[in-house]
């Protein structure tokens, strides 16, 4: 008989998790498993990538009105007479009002979001939250599995989250699963107490798939190029250090390098980023290209792919430069040695404008240095397939 799995994440909008999701979805032998996969919001750049084997069920009833507009939300709680929901929808307003760090914000409105939320009718063998926070919570406290498996993409000392918060939930799973062996060791040290439970599995990537699409011509008409184009793939958002390569473009304009550095991905942070392009008059320099189903004829297309980010996990986004030969600079954030070995197979900054833009700078005028770079990528390995048997494994541990 088949396990029956429910993969648990808010919505397929383009990120490194739900890349790694989807690759995964598409990777699993469904002769052995039956998968359901629940979002939160039916919506995203991914969501026709999922496939046909998966069934996708969606949250409805008491959820839909909670996630209306404030006002929207209560005044349909209370043509059905339902004043608890009033109150926590209240509570979650206020809250998310007065909390800055959107992480912690997560965390704490959960109670509130939950009262929304019926226990799932379905019985599964294993229940996945498929990402941070709201996907585990959901996973331990409204799905009635066997096993349940808790999934950190990012490093967590590092994320905003809170221990105290987390730990209770952590205790009640079988598995916590991280994506990098920094990441591994960061909640092995922030969580003692559950250290048997912290497993590795790196992000699935698949080379053959990423190289077939980069054949697809670019046809952007918002893509121009310039003497030297500058890549940066990312979630619009303060991890991301997309500010900190708006610094750098400024940096490398001083410098009298001929450029255009393009983002491709989108987030809360867009509108802030927009107003200080606009301010620096990098509009012509520095481009934001929105989210892009297929990125890869980007990235093959660019002279050097930049990551500026403040924190990360492990980069879906490096990686799949990486297995396209691409020179790559990236900042020294705690895992930066995870995916790069400076001087080696790309080159690390130290997490300033200036420091990054001398970098780029010296990359792009030294073509002995790229071509160095692009040798010793294409003399690695960087497919990822296999790790699915690390997941086989605990979904029958």
């Amino acid at each position: 008989m088949k396990k029956k799995l429910l993969f648990v994440i808010p919505s397929l909008d383009a990120g490194g998790a739900e890349k790694s999701l989807i690759t995964l979805l598409n990777t699993i032998d469904y002769s052995l498993y039956e998968v359901d996969l629940l979002v939160f919001h039916k919506k995203g750049l991914f969501l026709s990538l999922v496939p046909q084997s998966v069934s996708i069920l969606t949250l409805e009833g008491d959820y839909v009105d909670f996630s209306k507009p404030l006002v929207r939300s209560i005044i349909s709680f209370i043509k059905k007479g339902k004043l608890n929901l009033v109150i926590n929808r209240l509570l979650f307003f206020f809250k998310n009002k007065i909390e800055s760090n959107v992480s912690k914000a997560e965390q704490n409105t959960w109670r509130y979001i939950k009262s929304s939320i019926p226990i799932s009718p379905q019985t599964y063998d294993v229940a996945i939250g498929a990402l941070e926070k709201t996907s585990i919570y959901f996973a331990i406290e409204k799905v009635r599995s066997t096993k349940t498996i808790g999934w950190i993409h990012t490093n967590y000392s590092k994320s905003g989250m809170q221990r105290s918060f987390d730990l209770d939930f952590f205790k009640k799973l079988d598995f916590l699963v991280t994506v990098s062996e920094e990441c591994s060791a960061d909640l092995h040290t922030v969580f003692p107490e559950i250290q048997s439970k912290i497993k590795c599995i790196y992000n699935l990537v698949s080379p053959d798939l990423i190289n077939e699409l980069a054949q697809h011509p670019l046809t952007d008409a918002a893509y121009e190029r310039a003497q030297f184009t500058i890549l940066t793939v990312a979630r619009l958002s303060k991890e991301k250090g997309i500010e900190l390569a708006v610094e750098t473009s400024l940096a490398l304009l001083k410098l009298g390098l001929d450029f255009k550095w393009y983002v491709i991905g989108d987030g809360q942070e867009r509108n802030r980023i927009e107003q200080i392009i606009k301010e620096n008059k990098l509009e012509n320099v520095f481009v934001l290209l929105g989210l892009k189903e297929n990125p890869y004829s980007y990235i093959k297309a660019a002279t050097c792919y930049v990551q500026p980010s403040i924190y990360e996990g492990k980069s879906i986004a490096i990686d799949e430069a990486k297995i396209l030969g691409k020179p790559i600079v990236i900042t020294n954030f705690p895992t930066a040695k995870d995916q790069i070995q400076h001087e080696h197979n790309g080159l690390i900054s130290e997490m300033n404008s200036i420091a990054l833009a001398n970098m780029i700078f010296n990359l792009l005028n030294d073509v002995q240095l790229q071509q160095h770079l692009i040798v010793n990528l294409n003399k690695s390995e960087y497919g990822t397939l296999s790790e699915i048997e690390k997941f086989y494994q605990l979904l029958n541990d």
